[in-house]
């Protein structure tokens, strides 16, 4: 199975930028397809955005799909979130998963694998 660990959240302000990562190991990496969902205070776990194994099929939450690109490379076991133009309600914890299905979709239930979060703080 897969350890995931996610990177790269802090503080930043209104209309900057972030770039997440989350690092794999164990288990066959290239093989999972990935994910980023986030968990605002109060509020469900929301998906952002999905990656199929190779990286040719993404998916976005449709609120953030001009703002948001999610990657991978898979030579260096790592998976990406790149996040521009950040607004306040972008605040949240940020988790990335993954799962041996081909396409998982966007369901919290759908990912066997989890990371623990990463905090993201957008101030206005």
């Amino acid at each position: 199975q897969v350890q995931l660990v996610a990177s790269g959240g802090g503080l930043v302000q209104s209309g900057g930028s972030l770039r997440l990562s989350c690092a794999a190991s164990g288990g066959t990496y290239r093989r999972y397809s990935m994910a980023w969902f986030r968990q605002a205070p109060g509020k469900e776990r929301e998906f952002v955005a999905g990656i199929s194994w190779l990286g040719g099929r993404t998916d976005y939450a449709d609120s953030l799909k001009d703002r948001f690109t999610i990657s991978r490379d898979n030579a260096k076991n790592t998976l990406y979130l790149q996040m521009n133009s950040l607004k306040p309600e972008d605040t949240a914890v940020y988790s990335c998963a993954a799962d041996e299905n081909s396409w998982p979709g966007r369901g919290t239930g759908r990912y066997e694998y989890w990371g623990q979060g990463t905090q993201v703080t957008v101030s206005s």
